[in-house]
């Protein structure tokens, strides 16, 4: 799902970046006030999975690629500021060491899969499973916001790449940035997300989700009343 540099016009990753860089400074604040120091270490360590996970992509039509995420078990786990701040540091240094991402689409790819995607996980978890500690709502739950919001989130990178056409190219129609409008574009990206990506997604949040519901409940930062760290 990183989009390399060349496939999005300045018309839309300037304004993303700025959105990015507007969210990543209420994040921050939002962070120092819900995380303790205690629990700094674990959100390194979520920062760190959602990196090697992302490694791990294959492949699509449209210039990009399609892997697993991360998003929604850290927003699950330590809140959608949270797991903003940790996959966008993943994202960043991803783009800049190893060239997944383009440099000029860092605020594109930050806003969909370290902005967008761990506030619909979240709150897609919080509506299914409705505060319930049962072991298999909670599971079900886990697994329908990593799916979802990493479908949705491929919809919405796919509308980003659709709408080039449109809004950048030549006086005789030629496309300047990414060629595939939305009815391309929309197809390549939801499909394999739809089918298998998603999927992926989702069995690692429920799987991660179900381990801390077993172990150490408190951890599970969607159970707290008013979002705050208990061990603060």
């Amino acid at each position: 799902m990183h989009i390399p540099d060349g496939y999005l016009s300045p018309q839309t990753y300037i304004p993303l970046f700025g959105l990015f860089v507007a969210a990543t400074a209420i994040g921050v604040k939002k962070v120092k006030t819900d995380i303790s120091a205690r629990n700094i270490p674990y959100l390194g360590m979520a920062a760190a999975f959602s990196f090697l996970i992302m490694m791990f992509n294959l492949p699509i039509p449209g210039g990009t690629t399609g892997h697993a995420v991360g998003s929604a078990v850290i927003a699950i786990l330590f809140g959608p500021w949270a797991a903003m701040i940790a996959v966008s540091v993943a994202l960043i240094i991803q783009a800049f060491i190893f060239g997944d991402g383009g440099i000029t689409a860092i605020g594109a790819n930050c806003f969909n899969m370290a902005v967008f995607m761990p506030f619909v996980s979240y709150y897609v978890f919080k509506i299914f499973n409705n505060n319930s500690s049962e072991k298999r709502r909670v599971t079900f739950s886990a697994f329908i916001a990593g799916y979802f919001s990493l479908v949705l989130t491929s919809i919405l990178t796919a509308v980003e790449f659709g709408i080039q056409p449109l809004i950048a190219s030549t006086a005789d129609g030629k496309a300047l940035y990414c060629p595939y409008d939305l009815s391309v574009a929309i197809p390549a990206m939801a499909i394999e997300h739809l089918l298998f990506f998603g999927i992926i997604e989702g069995i690692i949040t429920a799987f991660i989700v179900g381990y801390f519901l077993r172990n150490d409940p408190g951890m599970i930062y969607a159970f707290r009343k008013g979002g705050k760290d208990a061990n603060r």
